[in-house]
């Protein structure tokens, strides 16, 4: 098994922690699901916490640019044959999964880490059929962003105007755009501008995930507000 590279170890170790919270990660899939084609793409799939998800479609192809994540997808996965895992570093453009003919690109908490985003944009957009989506989940409200944004990599949380706006330069129809997780505005906030934390301690973590069933009812509140967005990105017919 491939050992983690010493500047990833921040982020494999919240992947870890992220893995340990289940309640969550369903969450957060549930609340993307209804957008989820049969042909799926996972950019930055890391160790597999979103890729359990979308095993059930008819093919899927996971990436990263890790090494160390690429062998532990490449193991997890090698008896499902229509399962791909493949190095992808946006915005760098890759004919062969432009001829897969997806309908679904997954980026979850990704393009934050990557400097030029509207490039990566326009590079998601380019590996989806007509009518393809993609599915985007990033950090948000730039005043939560502190120490574990940048022990992470990331160069910007995003507000609402910002996201739909890159996601039409790069070609979408922006279908869907709203707020997810108030639950973890707070948390975020005092971890990383007030504690000035790396990473998330195991322990908040988990109440937070047992706490999950509770978070649920915030589609339901007069307010919208959140610690990420999710924004649902169309490509013209």
């Amino acid at each position: 098994m491939p050992r983690a590279e010493p500047g990833d170890l921040v982020g494999a170790a919240t992947l870890e922690r992220m893995a340990a919270a289940p309640r969550y990660n369903r969450w957060m899939y549930e609340r993307l699901r209804p957008w989820v084609g049969r042909r799926v793409l996972e950019i930055g799939a890391g160790i597999g916490n979103m890729s359990a998800f979308l095993i059930d479609r008819d093919r899927v192809v996971l990436t990263d640019t890790e090494p160390y994540y690429l062998g532990r997808l490449r193991a997890q996965y090698a008896d499902h044959p229509h399962v791909t895992v493949a190095e992808l570093r946006l915005p760098a453009a890759d004919a062969r999964l432009a001829a897969e003919r997806l309908d679904t690109v997954v980026c979850l908490n990704v393009l934050e880490h990557i400097e030029d985003d509207r490039a990566s944009l326009v590079a998601m957009h380019d590996l989806l059929a007509p009518r393809g989506r993609l599915i985007l989940l990033v950090p948000s409200l730039r005043a939560l962003y502190g120490s574990l944004d940048e022990a992470l990599g990331h160069f910007r949380r995003y507000v609402p105007r910002e996201l739909a706006a890159k996601l039409s330069e790069a070609g979408f129809r922006v279908r869907h755009l709203e707020y997810f997780n108030l639950a973890g505005v707070p948390g975020w906030w005092f971890t990383g501008r007030v504690l000035r934390r790396r990473l998330i301690p195991r322990g908040a973590l988990r109440w937070y995930d047992a706490l999950v069933p509770l978070f649920r009812l915030e589609r339901f509140l007069p307010w919208r507000i959140g610690q990420s967005l999710i924004a649902i990105g169309e490509v013209a017919a």
